[in-house]
């Protein structure tokens, strides 16, 4: 599996704060596909992000996919957005395998709007994801990052809403990530002004919050995983 990204530096310190695009994506795209390979559409970007519902690559591009099918293609997002294009998505299924990870990051509706303000709240994920479900797409439920909720039913919610293990990814912060990128200043400075935010950067809060996470999951006999071994998932079992 090969990773595309092509972000500098100026994008991570100003990430969150502008989009670009290329018009171009499904021509590179279906220049690039090969039978064997499994992409994952993104990691590092959503690609139903509030733009998308202006621009309207991802018609373009799942057409592409169809036209070419990869081994395995494997879509993150947490924008109920996706399913403007589910008649897609369902067809590349019948031609491929097709794998769908739906962040829901908190239960606390006043946290994303702090945290995601430009995103819908966890309602309108839950509903997205059922009628991912029954479009026959495989989903997991991801969550990620962890923002401040109620561990136990965030969780709960999650295991209800999906057959699958659940995936998790906390805030990334220096102590625990000594290279790359890690969460922004500005989830910093929000947390600061919140009470109870703050501890949600600390590992050993995290620890706590994940086991708590894993403790539900258990009781709907999955598992519960965080970081690589998580979105390992998603690409490889």
């Amino acid at each position: 599996m090969g990773l595309y990204g092509g972000l500098q530096p100026e994008d991570w310190r100003r990430w969150g704060q502008f989009t670009t695009y290329k018009e171009n994506a499904p021509e590179l795209l279906g220049r690039q596909l090969r039978p064997g390979q499994i992409i994952y559409c993104s990691p590092l970007v959503d690609p139903y992000q509030p733009a998308e519902a202006d621009e309207v690559m991802m018609p373009a591009i799942l057409r592409a996919l169809i036209a070419k099918p990869p081994a395995r293609f494997v879509l993150q997002t947490r924008s109920p957005l996706c399913v403007r294009d589910l008649d897609l998505l369902s067809e590349l299924s019948a031609l491929t395998e097709v794998r769908v990870s739906f962040s829901l990051t908190t239960d606390l509706d006043e946290v994303r709007r702090l945290y995601e303000p430009h995103c819908e709240g966890l309602a309108a994920r839950l509903e997205a994801i059922g009628r991912l479900r029954a479009a026959g797409l495989r989903v997991h439920a991801t969550l990620a990052p962890m923002l401040p909720s109620n561990p136990e039913v965030l969780a709960r919610l999650a295991c209800e809403a999906t057959e699958r293990d659940l995936i998790g990814d906390p805030f990334h912060v220096r102590a625990t990530k000594r290279h790359g990128a890690t969460t922004r200043e500005a989830a910093f400075r929000i947390a600061a002004h919140h009470a109870g935010h703050a501890q949600w950067f600390e590992p050993e809060f995290q620890q706590r919050a994940a086991a708590r996470i894993a403790t539900v999951a258990d009781e709907f006999g999955r598992r519960f995983l965080t970081g690589p071994e998580g979105f390992r998932l998603l690409t490889v079992e």
